[in-house]
């Protein structure tokens, strides 16, 4: 298991292979890896997804031998949701520290914060989970999430596709935007360009019968959950992230209203499935999840990879232990690390970069990714829509990909 030391400087941890009576896997100096995660906060429920899944990668990556011959060591610093505190840890950790290599943390607003930092200091950052394309400008930045270089105009169109398949299709809308960047982008797209989910509902011929925007700090969720209830629409769309559907369908159940159809964004995956009856029918987007058929195409090794994390996730009490979305973009970041280090055969961040351009990376759960900085190294989609049935997330959307039906209101 992965040994957990608390340093200085708030909550820290470092990952490493092997019990104390194991012989390391890689000899020599170790290869430090920095980074920050949400490990408390408003973040803190995906935050502890990442952290798992970090912790799996480098001891696997240590039992089969390290990056070059040495062992890997991974120093995670809580940036307690806070994109202020990332910058300076950061900072910190290339400046003082010296950090050989850096992965990214954990939401949009954070992700920024940390490219601002490895582009003044010229390091190569692979970063998780940040789809806000336009502004993720650093050519040194790469994605282990994508929903191609234009988001704000994908997920509103594969959403209205998939509902527009049911046989009472929603007319009325209302979106329900959390203010951070990506989510924000979402609904109403960029300063020059307003395409987003908003416009693209009213392009559809669908009737927007509530826009409600909020702040990422918001606790007062009955004044959202009353306005949603007296537009009364077909299907709600939150742009939101973290437990804000959890949040809003509980504000809306204490008002005795529960919405015909809803869709969050970017739900920590666990929590809406603690709501029980509540949360049923949710949906939401999805790059990975470990159905049958889908894991066997991709072999055993994926399998492995998904068992241990189910074992790590529930000796660590998650609420939600099965490795999907999340887990796979963090995955993939780490993988993108790795190519960059063995295809380049050393550390030095420009070699790292321009060998992720020339060659890209092989990953487990998307394949071979390609990175063209004119598209600011977003790679071709591979989401989907998936809704809770039946206590548990399926993949409902496209139709070829789908493990279950797309369910409509009362279905």
């Amino acid at each position: 298991m992965a040994t957990l030391l608390m340093l200085g400087l708030g909550t820290a941890c470092e990952a490493k292979s092997g019990t104390e009576d194991a012989a390391p896997a890689a000899g020599g100096e170790p290869i430090v890896v920095g980074s920050t995660l949400s490990l408390s906060g408003a973040f803190a429920a995906t935050g502890a997804i990442h952290k798992i899944v970090g912790e799996q990668y480098v001891d696997r990556l240590n039992a089969a031998g390290g990056l070059l011959g040495r062992p890997v060591r991974w120093v995670v610093r809580d940036d307690e949701s806070d994109q202020a505190k990332v910058s300076t840890l950061y900072e910190q950790l290339i400046s003082q520290e010296q950090v050989d290599l850096i992965i990214g943390p954990y939401a949009t607003p954070n992700i920024l914060s940390a490219m601002a930092v490895a582009q003044r200091h010229g390091y190569l950052l692979p970063q998780h989970t940040s789809v806000l394309a336009p502004l993720m400008t650093y050519d040194c930045q790469f994605p282990g999430w994508s929903i191609g270089p234009k988001p704000n105009e994908f997920v509103p169109n594969q959403l209205f596709d998939a509902v527009a398949s049911l046989p009472s299709p929603p007319r009325r809308v209302a979106i329900v935007t959390n203010q951070n960047g990506s989510t924000d982008f979402v609904s109403y797209g960029a300063q020059d360009d307003r395409t987003g989910a908003v416009s693209i509902a009213k392009q559809r011929g669908l009737d927007v019968v509530a826009e409600i925007r909020y702040p990422p700090a918001t606790t007062d969720w009955a004044p959202i959950a009353a306005q949603i209830r007296d537009a009364a629409p077909d299907l709600v769309v939150n742009n939101g992230l973290g437990v804000d559907p959890v949040n809003l369908l509980q504000a809306m159940a204490q008002l005795n209203y529960e919405p015909p159809l809803m869709f969050s964004l970017f739900p920590a995956p666990g929590p809406p499935l603690g709501l029980g009856a509540t949360a049923d029918g949710l949906l939401s987007v999805t790059m990975f999840e470990p159905n049958r058929s889908t894991v066997d195409k991709l072999g055993p090794d994926a399998a492995k990879i998904v068992e241990e994390y189910k074992n790590r996730a529930g000796a660590a009490k998650l609420p939600y232990t099965v490795f999907e979305t999340q887990a796979a973009a963090s995955w993939t970041a780490w993988e993108i690390l790795t190519a960059a280090v063995k295809g380049s055969n050393g550390l030095d961040q420009k070699a790292l970069c321009e060998q992720l351009h020339r060659s890209g990376a092989d990953t487990t759960f998307n394949g071979h990714l390609t990175f063209d900085p004119n598209v600011n190294n977003f790679w071709p989609t591979t989401q989907a829509i998936k809704q809770i049935q039946n206590k548990d997330w399926v993949t409902v959307w496209p139709a070829d990909r789908a493990a279950a039906a797309l369910r409509g209101p009362n279905s």
